[in-house]
């Protein structure tokens, strides 16, 4: 008999899966049937069934005449009242047979179209639960079908049942392995059948979808996680399973999903097509790109704020080169005019001569202030005049203002203005400010004003504003002005670091930093810093001590420089031997004069003025004491001269000097020898 044979086989098989094709062919074979189907079964709760075709047979010789089974989608149980009663016959055991003639609603629209003349269906059981159905249809008469018919139908399920359970147990340390994995993964992943229902929905997917897989399961993958607006460009189940192509199958490509509320984010898809049972199923795993996205643009960001820092340490090395240049000469012009002033007999003559030096000294400001403002160090708040910091940006940028017809208004607190705070940092905000100012004013017609303000607040508090008539900030960029890269400028102009700098300097100070609107038209910058009490007077404001200094040893490869310091020493009647290069402390010092003060230059050809420092105190830690550093890059020195232990710091006369700087370095080293005696 066939179902004899056919239960041998399947007890026999490795893989009852593989074995199915020859089975429904001995089946239909034996019963004289056209086709053969499995059917596989998969309840929803509260929603019916879906059908899915496990394996079927039909008869060759019938070629393309008998339609492919149909998949039965939940909705259509849940409309069509015959469909529920035989999904509840089938929960029974109950035996579906009969012609298609005596069928109504879909199934017989779908026998008809399958040209099924007569049908004979039994439930398959697996476990104690409905797996499927077997069903062999006569497509060329109708029949009745005999008991000997049903019972051999009977018994080759029954034999399918026993193989699916074998095989469950087989694979039941698989099946554990891959419900782990799916509940470990941390990518989100959907399975979807034949017709595009959701039949996986692992919690990774839970979470990013804000759908619970109880609720998601059996629902179409269109209508939930794919966006409206992108849903006509993709292949429905039905479609791709009868032969048009998915382009993402089979790839790893970025697209964008939607979660429960309607939330578009960016996702990378890999899906994967697999066969199980003759069943074409969809593995998709998904991955949220929304923290990699942020995170390459947090790296886009650190990228260019590390390209603007290199750029400004290249500004930095570039100016302090310059500085040096320029404040060698500058040292040359300001000693001798102010010797000049000193000697003149003539008025007109001290009169220029003041010019001459008021202008160098100037000068060196200058070009101090720009050193500063590029040549970032760590912030050294001190006692510090706002006053003084604003003027010292207006003359940085105040000749740019003025070559464009842009006049300045200022307005200075009376008095000293003082706050704890980095002058050269805080001179950087006020310069900023300004030079935001004339950009904005450039493309104004008519009267162009800044007005620059010191001020002290209501409780004391120290600050300045920085005011213009230019077009102000559009009410909508105003939350942003101080982000970072956030500039309104022309490509070219401006980098939108500027704001923001400004911003993270007034904070370390513990101060505030706000934009007010001007009224016609014009933007108002305002910074606030904590207020202090008014210190002590400067030690250089105090009488200096009497030096007890007769001669001096000047180090110095400019000999214009050198002679210069050497003149206004000897006004203070301290001789001076000069030497252009150092060789040793022995070579240098025997055979002359004991100096009692030694000036050196800080960059020197061949050696450094750290490195003959360092030397004196190893060997004559009596002179060390009195040793000057002359440099005109002070901001660039700081890192060598602060690495020293703070007792063994020596003095420093930053370039362009004056008779009253050389001064004040004199009663410095007076007070730190009556300290040591």
């Amino acid at each position: 008999m066939a179902a004899v044979r056919i239960v041998r086989q399947l007890r026999e098989a490795g893989d009852w899966q593989r074995e199915m094709d020859s089975i429904l062919e001995t089946l239909c074979g034996a019963m004289d049937c056209q086709r053969g189907i499995l059917f596989r079964l998969r309840e929803l709760p509260g929603q019916g069934f879906a059908q899915s075709v496990a394996a079927y047979w039909i008869d060759p010789r019938f070629g393309g005449e008998l339609a492919s089974p149909t998949v039965i989608m939940q909705s259509v149980v849940n409309s069509d009242p015959l469909l529920e009663r035989l999904a509840e016959d089938e929960r029974q055991g109950k035996i579906f047979a009969g012609h298609t003639r005596d069928l109504e609603g879909f199934l017989r629209t779908d026998f008809e179209k399958q040209n099924i003349k007569s049908f004979l269906s039994v439930s398959v059981f697996a476990h104690g639960h409905l797996w499927g159905t077997l069903a062999v249809n006569d497509c060329v008469n109708e029949r009745e079908w005999t008991d000997e018919e049903e019972a051999t139908l009977h018994i080759v399920a029954l034999a399918i049942g026993d193989a699916i359970e074998r095989s469950l147990s087989d694979t039941h340390a698989s099946e554990v392995i891959r419900r782990t994995m799916l509940q470990a993964s941390l990518d989100a992943i959907i399975v979807i059948d034949e017709t595009g229902s959701i039949i996986e929905f692992n919690p990774a997917a839970e979470k990013m979808f804000g759908y619970q897989r109880s609720d998601i399961l059996g629902k179409d993958l269109l209508d939930t996680v794919v966006p409206e607006y992108y849903r006509k460009g993709y292949v429905s189940g039905a479609e791709y399973m009868s032969g048009r192509g998915a382009p993402m199958v089979g790839q790893r490509l970025e697209t964008v999903t939607q979660n429960a509320a309607g939330e578009v984010f960016p996702i990378e898809l890999t899906a994967t097509e697999m066969r199980v049972a003759d069943r074409r199923l969809i593995f998709g795993s998904i991955r949220d790109l929304r923290d990699k996205l942020r995170a390459e643009e947090e790296i886009g960001r650190q990228r260019e704020k590390l390209h603007q820092n290199e750029k400004m340490a290249a500004m930095g090395s570039l100016l302090a080169g310059v500085s040096h240049e320029l404040n060698n000469p500058l040292a040359v012009v300001v000693a001798q005019s102010t010797l000049l002033h000193e000697f003149a007999s003539d008025p007109q003559t001290k009169v220029r001569a003041e010019k001459v030096r008021a202008a160098a000294e100037r000068c060196g400001r200058i070009v101090k202030s720009f050193l500063s403002m590029v040549r970032l160090h760590p912030a050294t708040q001190a006692e510090t005049d706002l006053n003084h910091v604003v003027r010292a940006a207006l003359e940085v940028t105040a000749y740019g203002a003025r070559s464009s017809g842009i006049i300045i208004d200022t307005d200075f607190a009376s008095g000293p203005l003082l706050a704890m705070a980095d002058a050269d940092h805080v001179t950087q905000v006020a310069a900023n400010f300004l030079i935001n100012s004339q950009h904005a004013l450039a493309g104004v017609a008519g009267d162009r004003l800044i007005k620059v303000r010191t001020f002290r607040g209501d409780r004391g508090n120290p600050g300045f504003s920085v005011e213009d008539n230019g077009p102000g900030v559009p009410e909508a960029i105003r939350s942003r002005i101080f982000e970072s890269y956030f500039t309104t400028k022309p490509v070219g102009v401006g980098t939108g670091i500027g704001l923001s700098i400004s911003k993270s300097i007034i904070e370390r100070h513990k101060g505030n930093v706000w934009f007010e609107e001007v009224l016609p038209r014009g933007a108002r910058f305002v910074v606030q810093l904590p207020a202090i009490a008014a210190g002590a007077a400067a030690a250089g404001d105090s009488p200096a001590r009497s030096s007890g200094l007769r001669h001096a040893l000047i180090i110095d490869d400019e000999p214009d420089v050198a002679a210069s310091l050497s003149d206004i020493l000897e006004l203070m009647g301290i001789k001076s031997r000069i030497v252009p290069a150092w060789t040793s402390a022995a070579t240098t010092l025997t055979g002359h004069m004991p100096p009692d003060i030694v000036f050196s230059d800080l960059r020197m050809p061949g050696t450094s003025g750290i490195a003959i420092y360092s030397e004196l105190l190893a060997e004559k830690p009596d002179l060390a004491r009195r040793f000057v550093l002359v440099t005109g890059d002070l901001i660039g020195a700081k890192a060598e001269i602060e690495a020293l232990p703070a007792p063994q710091r020596p003095q420093i006369l930053e370039k362009p000097f004056s008779t009253l700087d050389v001064r004040g370095v004199l009663s410095a080293i007076a007070d730190q020898a009556a300290l040591n005696v």
